[in-house]
């Protein structure tokens, strides 16, 4: 029998605890202030994996950057399609990693959409305006 718009199959809801997951972390939030004290205890015994837990936890992995990269020929260019060239040939010529390369390129991409959408834009309302002049 298919769902009624509207109408809930389970018009109760879920009870509060229903699913294992939230039972089990209701059950240990007494015992968490135990638990870490006993894991940092572990971890300053040498246990690397108790080490491991916390600083996981605690400190975020260290995401890589990428490096700050100067093409000041692909400033100057022409229009994207120069743009685009230059990045290419700085990626082939060892100037630039690929991976970097690649956002410039990305980036490139989205700003040509950025300014086809203002041209378009600007070129609907000039349409506009030459109709309104021609309807009086």
């Amino acid at each position: 029998m298919p769902f009624k718009p509207g109408v809930s199959g389970n018009p109760n809801g879920r009870t509060p605890l229903s699913n294992s997951r939230a039972a089990l972390r209701e059950s240990l939030r007494k015992d968490v202030p135990t638990i870490l004290k006993k894991l940092v205890t572990l971890a300053r015994s040498g246990d690397v994996q108790a080490a491991r837990i916390l600083l996981d936890r605690v400190l975020p992995a260290v995401k890589p950057e990428a490096m700050a990269v100067s093409l000041p020929s692909v400033a100057t260019a022409k229009d994207s399609t120069e743009q685009a060239s230059l990045v290419i040939k700085a990626i082939a010529m060892g100037e630039l990693a690929p991976d970097v390369g690649a956002q410039l390129l990305g980036g490139l991409g989205q700003m040509a959409r950025v300014t086809e959408v203002d041209r378009l834009a600007k070129e609907i309302e000039e349409l506009r305006q030459e109709i309104r002049r021609h309807k009086k």
